[in-house]
């Protein structure tokens, strides 16, 4: 997935990316999904401040749409648009055709399976609002995948990129177990963990992620910045534990070897579903994240 590295920050979170090595499509397709439809209300909100700045696109174009979730929240908000989401995992893209079919927009939903940014030239028509949410991140150069991403929109279109924000928070910063401040510590070995993905991607160069200064070296002209935020308070419902859980887990398994003795103890109990202190049974469990989308648009 692609979510190997990160979290939420950098996720795709589970989301939305994948590492195209891990196969398993059809084991982790529910848990991407799931993760979306927990997010949608930060999603919604991101969608209608662009249906602001793009009002009435004909078409939209979700590059590494994964499942398809935010792919159909698109075609929910521009009932004019043909929404096409692009992904490098076929089967995923089943399951948006499937999900756009139950939601009755599959006349005006079309799929296309292949990696980012080159499949984006087997588009019929350029894209008046192209949307690629933590997939970016997933591409060795990014500032050659932006000026690709630029080069599929239509004159005065927009491209919005949602890259950065704030890391998922789950915890109070004291537990009673172990030592206080888990969560930051936990948020530092992600962070490296997501800096050693992006050094081992086939291409990777390294670029100061100032995405309004690249989306301008993409010739484009940088619109706008906004953060939507991800509120789910304590008691949780079952479907945002489960979030919680999986999350935590992936850093177990992906980073828990960059933690002290002490903090990965703790991060074994939080784990143990037999255990009071658990994220599985402790009251206290909240999801709270921020994510960032960029806008900016081709000259006319």
């Amino acid at each position: 997935m692609a979510h190997d590295h990160h979290h939420d920050h950098h996720e795709r979170d589970h989301a939305h990316h994948h590492d195209h090595s891990d196969g398993d499509w059809a084991g982790m397709a529910p848990l991407l999904e799931a993760q979306a439809e927990l997010f949608t209300p930060l999603y919604t909100q991101a969608i209608e401040w662009l249906g602001a700045q793009v009002p009435e696109p004909e078409q939209v174009v979700d590059a590494g749409s994964g499942p398809g979730v935010v792919s159909c929240l698109f075609a929910d908000a521009f009932p004019g648009a043909r929404v096409v989401a692009v992904d490098g995992a076929a089967p995923l893209l089943e399951r948006a055709r499937a999900r756009a079919a139950r939601l009755g927009v599959a006349d005006r939903f079309g799929t296309l399976a292949g990696d980012l940014p080159g499949v984006l030239d087997e588009l019929d028509h350029p894209a008046d609002l192209l949307w690629a949410s933590k997939s970016l991140h997933h591409l060795g150069d990014q500032r050659a995948a932006l000026a690709a991403f630029a080069g599929h929109l239509a004159p005065g279109g927009t491209l919005a990129i949602l890259e950065g924000g704030l890391l998922a928070r789950f915890l109070p910063r004291d537990i009673g177990v172990g030592r206080p401040g888990l969560q930051a510590r936990l948020h530092a070995v992600e962070e490296d963990f997501f800096t050693g993905m992006r050094e081992s991607l086939p291409g990777s160069v390294a670029e100061t992620e100032d995405w309004p200064a690249l989306l301008t070296a993409a010739g484009l002209k940088h619109t706008g910045t906004r953060s939507f935020l991800l509120d789910l308070p304590a008691p949780l419902p079952a479907e945002a534990r489960d979030y919680v859980v999986a999350t935590l887990s992936r850093v177990r398994e992906k980073a828990g070897d960059a933690l002290d003795p002490v903090d990965r103890a703790t991060l074994d109990r939080l784990l143990d579903p037999g255990d009071e202190a658990s994220v599985h049974r402790r009251p206290d469990v909240f999801v709270l994240l921020a994510h960032t989308v960029h806008t900016a648009v081709r000259p006319a």
